[in-house]
Order: C-alpha cells, then structure tokens, then sequence
C-alpha cells in the first residue's frame, strides 16, 4: 500500500508539473490551429494601422518641417545674394573712386616733375647772369681801386 501511495503521489506531482506544460502547449496548439487566428489577425491589423497612420503623420510632419526648412534656407541665400552685389558695387564704385583719383595724383605729380625740371633751367640762367652782373661789379670796384691807388701814389 505504501507503494501504491508513493506512486499516487508521484503522479499527481508528475500531473501538477504538467498542467503549466499543457497549457502552454494547448495555447500554440490553438495559435497553430487557428482557433484564434481570426481575431489576432483583427488585432495585428488594427495595431500595424494605428502604426501606419502614425507614421504617416511623422513624415508629412517632417515634410513640412523640411520644406519650411528650405524655402528658410532659399531666402537667407536671397538675402546674401543680394548683400554680396550690393558689396560688390560698391567695392567697384570705391576702386574707380580709386583710380580716378589716382591718375589726378599722377598728373599733378608729372606737372611738379615738369615744373621741378624746368626751375633748375631757370635758375641756373638767373644764377649765370648773377654771377656774370657781381663779377663786372666787382671789376669795376676793383678797378677803380686799382685806379684811387694809383692816383694816390702819383699825387
């Protein structure tokens, strides 16, 4: 009887230990089946929907985020654009400013050249006639030195 007791014992912990087993099995069995294959379906497919739309609403968020973006970017191009010609005008303006007032400096400078040229000419004719004007001065002072001397010593 003990036996009989020990092995009523070991089969009820046998089926105990069974039964999450079973259950298991009985489920995959039903998911295999298609006891339930109807209604998972109904479940996948309304899940994969609220999934679709949701991402259907992310990219046209990010579409019009992209575009903002964009024509953002198009007018601060437009901007720089027009900043760069309006730099480079007046960057043209300042170099003919430039030049025009360059070629006056070179002219005014070619006419100083001339002038400078042209004094020593001057001058050198002044200082000829100068020097040519105090050396018959000084031959007629000395020359009428010259002449008191000998007047004073005959007298």
């Amino acid at each position: 009887m003990n036996e009989n007791k020990e092995l009523a014992k070991a089969g009820a912990q046998t089926e105990t230990a069974e039964k999450p087993r079973k259950s298991i099995w009985n489920g995959a069995l039903k998911m295999v089946r298609g006891e339930n294959t109807a209604q998972l379906i109904e479940n996948f497919t309304a899940e994969m929907t609220l999934v679709a739309e949701g991402l259907c609403e992310d990219q046209s968020t990010l579409r019009r985020d992209t575009e903002r973006m964009i024509s953002e970017d198009d007018r601060r191009i437009q901007k720089l654009q027009s900043r760069i010609d309006v730099i480079e005008t007046s960057q043209e303006e300042e170099r003919k400013a430039h030049d025009s007032d360059l070629t006056e400096l070179r002219k005014r400078l070619a006419a100083l050249e001339k002038k400078a040229n042209s004094k020593p000419e001057k001058e050198k004719s002044k200082r000829g006639s100068l020097i040519r004007d105090l050396t018959v001065l000084v031959s007629i002072a000395a020359a009428a030195w010259v002449i008191v001397t000998v007047i004073n010593k005959f007298f």
